[in-house]
């Protein structure tokens, strides 16, 4: 593996004197073997890079922190094997499994959201807009007040998203291939999810209540390796499929027009990149619950970041993962609060970023 730089076309900007130019833009290329070439931005190449470095460094200070936390001079050891007493319980049981969810969840939330905003080509779009977060919270309120001894809540909420979406499907007309309809079904299957949840948290007990409201918020609390299997293997199984749609991602930001004409199917990559991210939001909320906003703002801050037009599916997962991770160490370090779930957290986090988007939008002027 190996990267060959390459200098593309100059920027060239208006100057008094005519058009002048400005420093080349530098990209490179990753060859993995004779077969494959990669263009790579170098900015978005170290952007990445940083973005994994913070990662680790969230992950050891989710393990180290706090008078439950492993010292760090036995982290090592302990990620090596050695762990004992409560280093092995910390690691195995207590904060080992919810960062290792954390990181898959947060992962997959992001590369939802990158591949849904890419085919509506709304920066308010995210699977949590057409309802998939409302109805996996309906199912889990669902299953609690009507199966509390058949079926898990998470089992519950992993139907509740399937139904949902199966619903904005056929009520379209047109499947996934209309964003705007996706949009339109998805606000009014929300809201009808939505009033059945409130309804069951109502109707239930008082003790079953308050954990199904832990829940239907999202909440990476008591994770074990069994739900860590479960994430990884829905986000590891979906990357490829993924890294499959990026080149007809970006080509279907030229247009719908043109892309048909350098040969792309829009209708086909604009189904295709729905499914998928229903799939990876599924199950993101069958372990973690309906965790709000990672899915919208992830893209977003990529492209910030990045400075540049495309999907940006690498950038996403990365960023969501890391703040998934953040808010969740934020969970469980602040000591105003004792443990609340961390879809609080990043409900606070994507309000924050509504109001940017809409002060921006006042600041412009009107034409």
């Amino acid at each position: 593996m190996k990267t060959a730089d390459r200098t593309d076309s100059p920027d060239r900007a208006a100057g008094p004197d005519g058009p002048r130019t400005s420093r080349p833009a530098r990209r490179g290329v990753l060859r993995i073997g004779p077969w494959v070439a990669v263009p790579v931005r170098r900015r978005t190449a170290i952007a990445a890079a940083v973005s994994l470095l913070l990662l680790c460094a969230a992950a050891v200070a989710t393990l180290s922190m706090g008078r439950l936390g492993i010292d760090l001079p036995d982290l090592p050891s302990a990620l090596a094997g050695d762990a004992t007493g409560k280093n092995a319980f910390v690691l195995n049981r207590l904060r080992g499994p919810r960062l290792v969810v954390a990181v898959a969840t947060g992962a997959a939330l992001g590369l939802s959201g990158a591949l849904f905003q890419s085919v509506t080509r709304n920066p308010l779009g995210s699977p949590d807009v057409i309802g998939l977060s409302a109805g996996a919270g309906a199912g889990a309120a669902g299953a609690a007040l009507f199966l509390p001894d058949v079926m898990p809540v998470s089992v519950g909420a992993l139907l509740g998203a399937v139904l949902a979406m199966a619903v904005v499907f056929f009520s379209t007309g047109t499947g996934f291939r209309s964003p705007g309809r996706l949009v339109v079904a998805g606000i009014g299957v929300a809201a009808m999810a939505t009033a059945l949840t409130q309804y069951v948290v109502y109707a239930v007990e008082r003790d079953k209540a308050s954990a199904l409201t832990a829940y239907i918020n999202g909440s990476l609390s008591a994770r074990s390796w069994d739900d860590a299997a479960v994430v990884w293997t829905v986000l590891l199984v979906s990357l490829p499929f993924a890294a499959l749609l990026a080149r007809p991602l970006s080509i279907g930001e030229m247009g719908d027009d043109l892309s048909t004409g350098l040969g792309a199917r829009p209708g086909r990559t604009a189904t295709w990149a729905v499914a998928l991210s229903i799939v990876l939001s599924a199950g993101a909320v069958s372990v973690a619950g309906p965790i709000a906003f990672i899915s919208l703002t992830a893209p977003q801050i990529a492209k910030r970041v990045a400075h540049s037009g495309g999907p940006h599916l690498v950038m996403s997962t990365l960023l969501g993962a890391l703040l998934l991770v953040l808010a969740d160490l934020t969970a469980q370090q602040l000591p105003l609060f004792d443990d609340l779930p961390v879809g609080l957290y990043t409900m606070a986090v994507g309000g924050a970023y509504l109001g940017y988007l809409l002060l921006r939008e006042w600041r412009r002027p009107v034409a």
